[in-house]
């Protein structure tokens, strides 16, 4: 009986053994990933690179505009307010005319301009070219003072939308002609801040992408601004071939200079029949 129970002792003792020992030996290795799965996962590996690269340009982008839009009020109080002015449409690469003067300044293709412009502090600005440059609604803080100006193109300005133009309103008592052609993020409802331009003639709208119906906004806008000439946009563009005819029939109507014609066609007609007769 003794003999029988150290034999049991001995084997439970061996079979604990072994089971520790093949608990910790290494687990068989896995199978390597199939071309589909490496192909997945490089996949996904180049796409979170591509939009982590667009997050990083797009805060870099952000942070150049806010730079190059920030007032310079050193040069304001150093050289006053048109100097000021002056210099901030030169460094965005535009181009102005000062009041009474026939030149224009402006930088080279490089960027480079002359400061000949500060031989004339007490002249204001009456003309400026900023197309194509990133100035936003802060940088207008740097023309407030500009209040004898009377042309301003923003045509293709990335950054020109309802805000920006909401602030234009500080020269509705100069502002004649006004150039947004071509800016993406100008909308229906940003043009409704245009209300306040009371001296607007001319306003160049053509190219706007988001503007579904251009030929009805034109309509709109003429309504609003009674006195200003909109270009850039057909009454045909966005609608219907029954909503064109009606429009151009109810400014056919409308316009003095039609209906003398039309009096003239039937005085022709009838002196036609006469003939005949």
């Amino acid at each position: 009986m003794e003999g029988w129970v150290t034999w049991r002792s001995c084997h439970r003792t061996s079979w604990s053994v072994a089971r520790r020992y093949l608990s910790a030996s290494p687990a068989p290795p896995a199978s390597p990933p199939s071309a589909v799965t490496r192909f997945l996962l490089r996949l996904r590996q180049q796409f979170y690179d591509v939009e982590q690269l667009m997050t990083w340009s797009a805060t870099f982008r952000n942070r150049a505009v806010r730079r190059k839009n920030l007032f310079y009020g050193f040069a304001q109080q150093n050289y006053g307010d048109n100097i000021a002015a002056a210099y901030y449409i030169l460094s965005l690469k535009g181009s102005f005319r000062f009041a009474g003067q026939t030149e224009w300044f402006q930088p080279d293709a490089r960027g480079k301009f002359s400061f000949d412009f500060m031989n004339f502090p007490t002249s204001m600005i009456e003309e400026v070219d900023l197309s194509g440059t990133p100035i936003n609604r802060d940088g207008l803080d740097n023309l407030v003072s500009q209040l004898h100006l009377r042309r301003l193109s923003l045509r293709g300005c990335p950054e020109v939308d309802g805000w920006f133009l909401t602030r234009l309103h500080m020269f509705s008592d100069s502002l004649e002609e006004l150039d947004i052609s071509h800016c993406p993020r100008i909308t229906v409802g940003a043009l409704c801040a245009l209300q306040h331009l009371r001296k607007l003639h001319r306003l160049n709208m053509s190219s706007i992408p988001s503007l579904q119906n251009p030929g009805l906004v034109r309509i709109l806008m003429e309504e609003m601004l009674p006195h200003c000439l909109v270009t850039g946009a057909e009454y045909s563009q966005g609608l219907s071939l029954e909503d064109t005819t009606q429009t151009i029939t109810t400014h056919s109507s409308t316009d003095p200079g039609a209906q003398p014609q039309e009096e003239e066609s039937g005085q022709t007609s009838a002196k036609r029949q006469g003939q005949m007769q």
